[in-house]
């Protein structure tokens, strides 16, 4: 069994801290239910597609990626995951105004 190294001494005592259960959930039994489900639905099978864009996009994601600390592939995959929770929205840009395509109260 390998030994877990740390980064530091704030960490080592956050790791303590969980494995002792002093950790204690503010979520409500209805928001801890959800969560449970999003870790459900994260854990079904997951299909490969392959999709074209501009290397200029591909770029700008990946690095986008980085700054989050996280594959490009994943962030890509969240983004489509929050649209289609309905949680972003697709937008148009015209003349440098954001210009809602939809929006939820259907008056867009």
């Amino acid at each position: 069994m390998r030994k877990v190294q740390y980064i530091d001494k704030e960490e080592m005592e956050l790791a303590k801290s969980l494995e002792a259960e002093e950790w204690v959930s503010d979520l409500s039994k209805k928001e801890k239910k959800q969560y449970e489900e999003y870790a459900r639905n994260s854990l079904t099978k997951q299909k490969r597609i392959n999709i074209r864009m501009t290397e200029r996009d591909l770029k700008k994601i990946q690095a986008k990626a980085i700054e989050e600390g996280l594959p490009y592939q994943s962030l890509i995959s969240m983004l489509i995951h929050k649209y289609n929770e309905g949680k972003v929205s697709v937008q148009e840009w015209h003349n440098k105004d954001v210009q809602p395509i939809a929006d939820k109260s259907g008056s867009g």
